[in-house]
């Protein structure tokens, strides 16, 4: 991953939450923690950076996030009802005031039809509720992480507006 690219960004994250009083979580599985170390990556981030949580299998996304089986069972890992039930379970957890959760098919194989490789699913969570969103990212899979790191910073930026 781009650590230059990705830290004006990370720059802008952290003054909004700073600015709210806020910290920040993550859930990840396809990022494997590349979200977290974007984050950890900047001087003074333990001022609004809270926890990363690494949830690749299903097995960690149920006992660490409460994701319940029945969820993954139903509609895969790499869906909007689990990365919502990530996001969720890890603001429950955490202690934080936004979460991001981020789960997808970073390639080279594991895709299919209906979930092509570059498919990510993002949720984030507040104590106002919850959103999700679905993108699929072009390029290897170093592109595609780096794409959802990307996308996951944006989306807590966009989340975090002062009221």
């Amino acid at each position: 991953m781009d650590t230059l690219e990705t830290l004006p960004l990370v720059g802008d994250v952290a003054a909004r939450l700073c600015a709210r009083g806020w910290r920040l979580a993550t859930a990840e599985s396809c990022t494997g923690g590349l979200i977290a170390a974007a984050c950890t990556e900047r001087a003074g981030s333990s001022d609004w950076f809270e926890r990363g949580v690494v949830s690749y299998s299903n097995v960690a996304k149920i006992e660490l996030l409460g994701v319940p089986a029945a969820l993954i069972d139903t509609h895969g890992a790499v869906s909007e009802p689990v990365a919502l039930a990530m996001a969720q379970g890890l603001l429950e957890r955490a202690g934080a005031d936004i979460t991001v959760a981020v789960t997808g098919v970073a390639g080279p194989s594991g895709g299919s039809a209906h979930k092509p490789v570059g498919t990510v699913w993002f949720a984030w969570a507040t104590a106002a509720g919850a959103h999700a969103e679905c993108r699929v990212f072009p390029g290897d899979r170093s592109a595609v992480r780096e794409a959802t790191v990307r996308h996951a910073l944006a989306g807590v930026l966009a989340r975090s507006v002062p009221l």
